[in-house]
């Protein structure tokens, strides 16, 4: 091939990267002008106003709140400002507010060649509305509340100058002592999916253009969860077939869902850490998955890559991480440092600089920055969105359907206004610790706390803090009903914040057990932002409600559970184990070839543990209502055709006295198959509604593609044979079926 037949080649392939990127943005079909842009940017641009445009920095133009990294390449304002105007910017990341982002923008504008900024957050769980984390979120097994939730987040967001965020976080948590397990939806694949897609179309809307949508970024690739000891940044090794069963799913979700970019995950992964990983970041994430969105790393990841051992210098790191496929480096600065030597010395193709350029060049086009720079950044959005009387309307809801009834005891709930009710507990009347961890811009001081959302329904309400054991026994023997208000603060949830136990705090658990000994029947009101394991009083409390880090409308949304005005309808989407030692744990484990019978857990020779049975104290999807529900007459086809979906048909009754929703789920278990099957898996759930004494028949439906697993010789694919099938609508209502799946 002649040297001008081989550029040719390399302009065709080129046009086929953006045309590929920004379809892979939502633009269905990019208009020829705006790849044109890409092209001439690209062939105008000098190898540092390149490096520039892969290069992001924390926004010290318009700072917000603390930091929560390591302090990396310190910079002003001012200074800042110049590197922008220099082209050494591509995007500005964690700043908030207009007035910042229009002088920051201005700046950029004023560049050699005017490339507009891009600004991102780590918008998690809301921006100044503060919602529930989104484990808390995922316990209300609804998509479209997700959805609608991402959605008005998006609003707020980009109505304070964001067009991107790192989010959602989509990683399968079956460690519950790894902190970040607060941020994504829990330890099911399904869910996870589900969920994944979900906020993604929220964040993004129909149309990544419009000045009220942000890009996605769906993290952290890959398989972040699953690290050593449930410890932050530790390494990663697993088989192929688990990551391609557990973790990898939900990042397809994601990217089917239209998701923009992707975040490249912190730690090694087979060895191999994810910022130097080709395999990962190109061969799977763009071969096999066929991402043509933008990858970032993770906050100075490619500079960790020294610490890991792989690099032996700075500019090795940035070699590696731009081969092994990270398009935007954040923070660390070594693309500006050492892109342009490494191209001139041949150690990095410029090829592969392009490849990453037209990528972010893509996201700022189908984000419409090139015809409109100043999109998103119009004050009167600004006021008029931020915690509109809509947005926190919608938190309130969202907060009161993540809310677990775990246990109640003799029907102690929902409790009657007059009662002589006490709170008692550290998270009484705090309002520092409802937010959790992520919480971005949200103040503090607008959250609502457990007594006075409380007090709404029972002026009498009767409070105290708890410090003094002795003294709060003294108070709660005056009342007929105990609230107590205990867990975790909101430090010891989220990135960096792993925990070798993950009981409830000592000293609230010896507060719990000075209340217990009144024989006041007493509700435990658990806020935590991980599944927890329970011991003593608080495990053998009448009543226990899961409450998590439920955002700013914490205290009217346990009010409205506590005294009926709202059903409680969540569903865990983690497992409380039975102890710290159990960890890793998730319900749908894999059987053993020597399991120990549900009648005997703890038999000689089986198994499991000397001290614990093999099982959760209240295991994924626990929960229930003020009313029960009952299933018969389960309909299952007896073969199902390759191809075919199955269709599962029950009748669902309310046999209780008060109208709820039950959440009827199906699980599988494939009998016999060429790689080990986990014990139960879920494929499929409905919610429904229903008035006291009501019956319905409730269809379900599972995919084909749902019966898929990774065979023995590594393809994935559905094999023929039997599957066991259950149907579970909440304690006590469970049927059974089969089906087979023909060859």
């Amino acid at each position: 091939m002649s040297f001008d037949a081989g550029i040719m080649t390399a302009r065709r392939l080129a046009r086929r990267d953006v045309v590929a990127a920004l379809l892979a943005m939502g633009v269905v079909r990019p208009a020829p002008a705006a790849v044109r842009r890409i092209d001439d940017l690209v062939a105008r641009m000098t190898i540092a106003e390149k490096a520039g445009q892969l290069s992001c920095f924390n926004d010290v133009i318009r700072p917000v709140g603390a930091v929560f990294n390591p302090v990396v390449d310190a910079r002003g304002a001012d200074a800042m400002l110049a590197d922008v105007r220099a082209g050494r910017v591509g995007m500005l990341f964690n700043g908030y507010g207009v007035a910042g982002a229009r002088r920051a923008q201005a700046a950029a504008l004023d560049s050699r060649l005017g490339i507009p900024l891009v600004f991102a957050a780590d918008v998690i769980h809301g921006c100044r509305t503060i919602f529930p984390i989104p484990l808390a979120e995922a316990a209300a097994f609804d998509p479209d509340l997700s959805e609608r939730a991402a959605r008005a987040v998006a609003r707020e967001a980009s109505a304070g100058g964001l067009h991107w965020t790192f989010a959602p976080v989509v990683d399968v948590a079956r460690d519950q002592r790894w902190g970040r397990v607060a941020e994504g939806a829990g330890e099911d694949v399904y869910l996870n999916c589900l969920l994944a897609a979900a906020r993604v179309r929220g964040f993004q809307g129909l149309d990544l253009r419009r000045a009220d949508a942000i890009a996605a970024t769906p993290k952290h690739f890959a398989g972040y969860s699953a690290v050593r000891g449930g410890m932050e940044y530790a390494a990663v090794d697993m088989s192929d077939a688990e990551l391609r069963e557990t973790y990898l799913p939900p990042f397809a979700a994601a990217f089917a869902a239209g998701a923009a970019a992707t975040m490249a995950s912190f730690t090694d992964v087979g060895g191999i850490p994810a910022a130097a990983n080709r395999r990962l970041l190109t061969d799977i994430l763009r071969g096999s998955m066929r991402f043509a969105g933008l990858c970032v790393s993770d906050y100075d990841a490619d500079r960790e890559l020294i610490a890991h051992g792989v690099a032996a210098d700075e500019a090795d790191a940035a070699r590696l991480a731009i081969l092994a496929g990270v398009d935007m480096s954040m923070q660390s600065g070594l693309y500006n440092r050492h892109l342009p030597a490494l191209v001139d010395s041949g150690r990095v193709p410029v090829a592969a600089v392009d490849r990453a350029v037209r990528r972010v060049l893509a996201l700022k086009e189908a984000l419409g920055l090139f015809d409109d720079p100043y999109r998103s950044l119009d004050v009167r959005a600004e006021r008029r969105e931020t915690r509109s009387r809509p947005i926190r309307a919608l938190a309130r809801e969202v907060a009161t359907r993540s809310i677990v009834l775990l246990r109640n005891e003799g029907d102690l709930l929902p409790l009657a206004r007059d009662r002589r009710i006490a709170l008692i507990g550290p998270f009484a009347t705090d309002r520092a610790n409802l937010n959790g961890p992520w919480s971005f811009a949200g103040d503090a001081a607008d959250g609502i706390d457990l007594a006075s959302g409380i007090r709404a329904h029972a002026p009498a309400l009767v409070v105290d803090d708890g410090a003094d054991p002795a003294r709060a026994a003294a108070v709660a023997r005056g009342a007929d009903v105990v609230l107590l208000a205990i867990g975790e603060s909101g430090d010891m949830s989220g990135e960096g914040n792993s925990r070798t136990s993950i009981t409830v705090p000592p000293a609230h658990q010896a507060l719990a057990e000075a209340i217990a000994a009144t024989g006041v029947p007493m509700v435990v009101l658990l806020r935590h932002g991980r599944a927890l394991v329970l011991e003593g009083a608080v495990r053998d409390a009448r009543a226990i409600l899961a409450t998590w880090f439920l955002g700013e409308q914490t205290g009217p949304a346990v009010a409205d559970i506590l005294f009926g005005v709202r059903e409680p309808t969540g569903r865990l989407p983690v497992s409380f184990p039975l102890a710290d030692g159990q960890q890793p744990w998730s319900y749908d484990r894999k059987a053993t070839g020597r399991p120990a019978p549900d009648d005997d857990p703890a038999m000689p020779g089986r198994s499991r543990w000397r001290d614990a049975p093999d099982r959760a104290l209240y295991e994924f999807g626990a929960g229930s209502g003020y009313t029960r529900f009952a299933l018969s007459d389960l309909r299952v086809p007896a073969t199902v055709a390759r191809g075919a979906a199955v269709v599962v048909d029950v009748a669902l009754r309310n046999v209780g006295a008060r109208r709820g929703a039950a959440l009827v789920r199906v699980d599988i278990h494939d009998v016999v198959a060429s790689r080990t099957r986990p014990a139960r898996q879920m494929k499929a759930f409905r919610r429904v509604v229903l008035d006291a004494g009501e019956t319905r028949r409730v269809t379900l439906s599972i995919a084909h593609d749902d019966l898929a697993l990774v065979a023995a010789d590594g393809a994935w694919r559905v094999e023929p044979g039997d599957i066991d099938l259950w149907v579970d609508a909440g304690p006590g209502a469970r049927i059974a079926g089969r089906f087979r799946v023909e060859g």
